[in-house]
């Protein structure tokens, strides 16, 4: 796997190690528009899933699921949760761009494990603000993947809950484990 850390340096990598990330993934997209291809396609995902997962960098949803550009919309957050911005996105992308199936993916090792609702206090004792979100963290992946499984199944905005799985990434052996809901 290649990650920026291991891009070579050589002039067929061209990133310039000079400014921002920022100005280097806009540098990035300039090469990569020159050659891009209009490939035609419509926001309607091919396989008429969603997939929701956690915003780990160290998951690369599409290469661990064998998906293409096209193939599904793709929801990401902090541990995979569905919260109610995931439950609007999820609407929209049923009722309006044709989704059926829901695909749920936490991973091991996941940074909300750690944190507590006291991460909350934390930001308002710093900022003079409580924000108004939950952190939602958990100790349990498993356990998250059957509350998140449910909380799609019963939110009365989906019309399609019949095909909705949950699973949890190995970030060690990159395969998936599903998660029973009634267990």
């Amino acid at each position: 796997m290649t990650t920026s850390a291991s891009v070579p340096a050589g002039p067929e990598s061209a990133i310039v190690r000079t400014g921002t990330v920022t100005d280097r993934l806009v540098e990035a997209n300039g090469r990569y528009a020159d050659a891009f291809t209009d490939p035609g396609m419509d926001a309607r995902p091919v396989l008429r899933v969603a997939v929701v997962a956690c915003m780990d960098a160290r998951l690369d949803l599409h290469a661990a699921l064998g998906l293409e550009l096209g193939d599904c919309h793709t929801i990401r957050n902090a541990g995979g949760v569905v919260t109610d911005d995931v439950i609007r996105s999820l609407t929209i992308s049923q009722r309006a761009l044709g989704t059926r199936s829901v695909v749920l993916i936490h991973h091991t090792g996941c940074g909300l494990e750690s944190l507590t609702e006291e991460f909350r206090h934390d930001l308002e004792m710093e900022v003079g603000q409580r924000p108004a979100w939950a952190v939602e963290a958990f100790r349990d992946v498993d356990q998250d993947v059957r509350q998140s499984m449910q909380r799609v199944r019963t939110s009365p905005f989906l019309v399609h809950t019949d095909d909705v799985r949950g699973f949890v990434f190995d970030v060690r052996s990159g395969l998936l484990r599903e998660i029973d809901p009634g267990a």
